[in-house]
């Protein structure tokens, strides 16, 4: 027991002796601290200048669904300890499908193509043609250090470039289909388009909260208004996504029963007519085959005005299934124009800054424990 208490203070000793040679080894290289220190600090401040601004956006949503039927499954489920969160239930699209869509080519392409406001330009213009601009060129020093880092960590990418040589643009062959109708062709993307489709990619994204129920959609962009205009776009684009698909089957229905609707009101009119004609002209001639004739038209047009009052039904019906199953999103947070950017430079900076300050540290310490790494090894 006595000798635990007194190994204790002799630890604790060479513990604070470790501590302190291990200061005086960081002052005693203090000089290469310093130096490493201030060279990743001007390297900062170089990636602080020629750093693009870019700006945030969010928005808020809570899709309502109006399918009863579905929730009060999705409790049952939920009570039993299953999860139906990703279900499609009858017309109903899962929140969870959301991201998929948002993260969609033809989602994408449309907002490639969306006219914005850029301040560099006197007219809106979309994503596409900024991007092939002289104003998305760098300024003079952003050009210098983008050649430096084409040609120092991206020379192997330069060089199979080089080897691969340029792409030839992909054209669909023209043509029916099998049945002879239109054929259906795949979407076909450019160079220059998969480019700017890799920063939407990266720039507008959606997050679902399914404890909750809200979705939230983030978009970055170069410019406050650019930025504004792109999450309203997105915004639109995507709740017209999901109405597209939530009454797809009631207006598939709808125009079947309008298009037969105005046959058959065509068809009642034209007997209709044909009715008052041979009525007019019973007035003066009473023959049987008159009767027959007019008894026949009368016959069809009471069957066709007894379809036509039942289309009608079904058309206000269909209507009215159209409107129930468009759904209505609540906006809880509406777009705003961002005020301050999202990157910040002195933040830049002093990331900069204290990496090369650790970096120099351990570059001190290394070389006072390599002799005795060297001793393990040897």
């Amino acid at each position: 027991m006595d000798e635990n208490n007194n190994n204790m203070p002799q630890a604790q000793e060479e513990e604070g002796i470790d501590i302190m040679a291990l200061v005086k080894q960081l002052w005693d290289g203090r000089k290469t601290v310093i130096i490493w220190t201030c060279a990743f600090m001007v390297l900062g401040l170089i990636a602080a200048l020629t750093m693009k601004r870019s700006y945030a956006v969010s928005t808020v949503m809570v899709p309502q669904l109006n399918s009863s039927k579905a929730s009060s499954l999705s409790s049952l489920a939920s009570l039993a300890g299953f999860d139906l969160g990703s279900v499609n239930t009858g017309s109903e699209l899962s929140p969870l499908i959301y991201p998929q869509i948002v993260s969609s080519v033809p989602f994408q392409k449309e907002l490639m193509y969306t006219p914005l406001h850029y301040s560099k330009c006197d007219t809106a213009i979309c994503m596409f043609d900024y991007s092939l601009s002289d104003y998305a060129k760098p300024g003079p020093v952003g050009a210098v250090f983008q050649a430096i880092g084409k040609y120092t960590i991206g020379l192997p990418g330069v060089i199979l470039g080089a080897i691969r040589g340029k792409k030839e643009p992909i054209v669909l062959p023209e043509g029916e289909g099998a049945d002879g109708g239109a054929a259906a062709k795949p979407l076909v993307i450019s160079e220059d388009e998969e480019k700017v489709l890799k920063v939407l990619s990266e720039n507008v994204s959606l997050a679902v909260d399914k404890k909750e129920g809200y979705v939230t959609l983030n978009v970055k962009g170069s410019e406050p208004i650019q930025t504004a205009e792109l999450a309203m776009k997105a915004q639109q684009l995507l709740q017209d996504e999901i109405t597209r698909f939530r009454v797809e089957k009631s207006q598939s229905e709808l125009e079947y029963i309008q298009a037969r609707y105005n046959e058959i009101k065509a068809e009642t009119e034209s007997y209709q007519e044909q009715l008052a004609k041979i009525t007019d002209r019973q007035q003066s001639l009473t023959g049987t085959r008159d009767r027959i004739e007019r008894d026949r038209i009368q016959t069809k047009y009471n069957m066709a005005s007894s379809i036509y009052s039942e289309l009608a039904k079904q058309l206000e019906q269909s209507k009215m299934q159209v409107k129930k199953d468009t759904p209505v999103f609540t906006i809880v947070q509406p777009v705003s124009v961002p005020t301050k950017p999202a990157n910040s430079r002195a933040k830049t900076l002093i990331v900069w800054t204290f990496f090369g300050g650790i970096l120099g540290c351990g570059i001190v310490l290394g070389k006072g424990y390599l002799p005795k790494i060297k001793e393990m090894f040897a």
